[in-house]
């Protein structure tokens, strides 16, 4: 695969957005919580969301041979957001399976970071680079949300196993 074809490009990030997608469905169906299945659904939700504009993308260099990403009217983490409580931090068992999966969401967001990042650089077409810098600031959010609940479950392992210094 040639890393510089846009369309090869494109299909590896459709692919790591497909995988994020079907990762967290199979987290949503795994969670014991329907504040943590609801969570979970929502981040599979945004993932189709990536799929969606990345796809439309990988149509319009097909045909056009360019990129025409206009960002207007696609809001960014809408959905996780707001399903992110203090309430659902308590649910998420820290030593459990959903731990792990944000602990893995954690990684797969930051692959996805670094691909759309290191595109947006590499890109001298300014819708392109457009496009991959959007999705790196919205995985960037989706990371941000996954540390906040990393940070919680960690926080309650310490403190119920007393291991603050103080």
């Amino acid at each position: 695969m040639n890393a510089e074809n846009p369309l090869e490009i494109l299909k590896k990030a459709i692919l790591l957005e497909r995988r994020g997608n079907a990762f967290y469905r199979q987290a949503a169906e795994s969670a014991g919580d329907v504040a943590v299945k609801q969570f979970f659904e929502s981040m599979a939700q945004e993932e189709v969301k990536h799929v969606d504009v990345l796809s439309a993308q990988y149509r319009n260099y097909m045909n056009e041979k360019r990129f025409d990403f206009q960002p207007s009217g696609l809001k960014e983490t809408d959905i996780a957001a707001k399903v992110l409580t203090e309430d659902l931090k308590g649910k998420i068992t820290a030593a459990g399976f959903e731990a792990a999966a944000i602990s893995a969401a954690m990684a797969m967001e930051e692959r996805a970071i670094k691909l759309y990042t290191e595109r947006a650089a590499a890109s001298s077409a300014p819708e392109e680079q457009a496009l991959y810098q959007w999705l790196a600031d919205w995985e960037k959010e989706h990371l941000r949300i996954l540390a906040a609940v990393d940070r919680a479950l960690t926080e309650s392992i310490w403190s119920d196993n007393r291991f603050w210094p103080f």
